[in-house]
C-alpha cells in the first residue's frame, strides 16, 4: 500500500504534537500532511492535500469536529478525537467509524491504527458517517445547553471585599476538611465550597480530578512526569508548586 495521507484537527497545539508523536510511532508510514487548529477551511484542505485520513476533535471553537465531519463525509475517512467517553462508544458502536480518546493511550491508538489499514484498502471510506454525525449533534446538544450553567465565576470573601474570579484563571483546587484553596498565577484564596461541589459544576473537558483532593486545569498543565513511588507528578505553567497524581487517577495520564 502507498503511504496515507493525514490530517490532525484539534485547538490544542500540546495535543497535536502528542498525537502526531504517537501515530509516528505505531504507524511510521503514515504521513501527517497538515494540522488544523478547527475544522474552519476543510474543504481547502482536501483540495491542497487530498488526506485519505482526519483524526478531528469532536469540541474545537469556530467549526468543530461534527461540522467538519460533515464536510468531510464520503471524500475521507475520520477519527473522532474526544476525551468523552460517551461519544466514543457511540462512534464506536457505528462499527464504520473510530475514535481516540484524550489522553492517547498508546495500545488504543495501535488498535485504532490497525482498524484504518484494513478499511484503507476499500476503494471508500465506509457508510455511515452522516448519520453518525447527526446521533452525536443530538447528543451534544443538551450537553452544549448545559454547558451555559457551568460555573463560571469563583466567589471568595477577601476581607470586607467579595473577589470575582474567573474559572479559566484557577491553576487548580485543592481542599483540606475545611477549605479549598483556589490558585491562580498571580495568587491564591480560600473558599468554603468543597471539591465533590466544585466537580458537579466545573466542565470536565478543562477540569480533572487527580486526587481525592485536588482538581487541575488541564489548560495550566506543562508536563507529568513519574514520581516517587511511581506515582505520576504534574508541574504546571507559571507556578513552581507540583500536584501530586493519586494511583486511583494515574490512568488519565497513561502514555502522556
Amino acid at each position: 500500500m502507498s503511504a496515507i495521507s493525514a490530517v490532525i484537527a484539534d485547538d490544542e497545539p500540546l495535543l497535536r504534537a502528542q498525537l502526531r508523536s504517537r501515530l509516528a510511532r505505531v504507524w511510521p508510514e503514515l504521513a501527517v500532511v497538515h494540522e488544523m487548529e478547527n475544522g474552519r477551511d476543510v474543504d481547502a484542505v482536501i483540495d491542497e492535500h487530498d488526506p485519505q485520513l482526519f483524526f478531528l476533535d469532536i469540541h474545537m471553537p469556530g467549526v468543530n469536529g461534527l461540522e467538519a465531519a460533515r464536510a468531510i463525509a464520503g471524500r475521507a475517512h475520520v477519527v473522532f478525537v474526544t476525551a468523552f467517553d460517551q461519544y466514543a462508544v457511540e462512534a464506536f458502536e457505528q462499527g464504520a467509524i473510530d475514535y481516540v480518546l484524550k489522553p492517547f493511550n498508546e495500545d488504543r491508538l495501535k488498535l485504532t491504527c490497525t482498524r484504518l489499514k484494513e478499511r484503507l484498502g476499500g476503494d471508500r471510506p465506509p457508510p455511515g458517517l452522516e448519520e453518525l454525525v447527526e446521533r452525536l449533534a443530538a447528543r451534544m446538544a443538551p450537553q452544549q445547553a448545559s454547558g451555559a450553567e457551568r460555573l463560571r465565576w469563583i466567589k471568595a470573601s477577601v476581607g470586607s471585599n467579595v473577589r470575582l474570579i474567573p474559572v479559566e484563571e484557577v491553576l487548580f483546587f485543592q481542599s483540606d476538611e475545611k477549605y479549598t484553596r483556589v490558585v491562580t498565577s498571580e495568587s491564591e484564596v480560600l473558599i468554603r465550597k468543597p471539591i465533590r461541589e466544585l466537580l458537579e459544576e466545573l466542565d470536565p473537558a478543562r477540569f480533572w480530578q487527580i486526587h481525592r483532593a485536588t482538581i487541575v486545569n488541564v489548560d495550566f498543565i506543562a508536563a507529568v512526569r513519574k514520581g516517587l513511588k511511581d506515582q505520576a507528578e504534574i508541574s504546571l505553567r507559571d507556578h513552581a508548586e507540583t500536584l501530586v497524581v493519586s494511583r486511583a487517577f494515574t490512568h488519565r495520564f497513561k502514555q502522556m
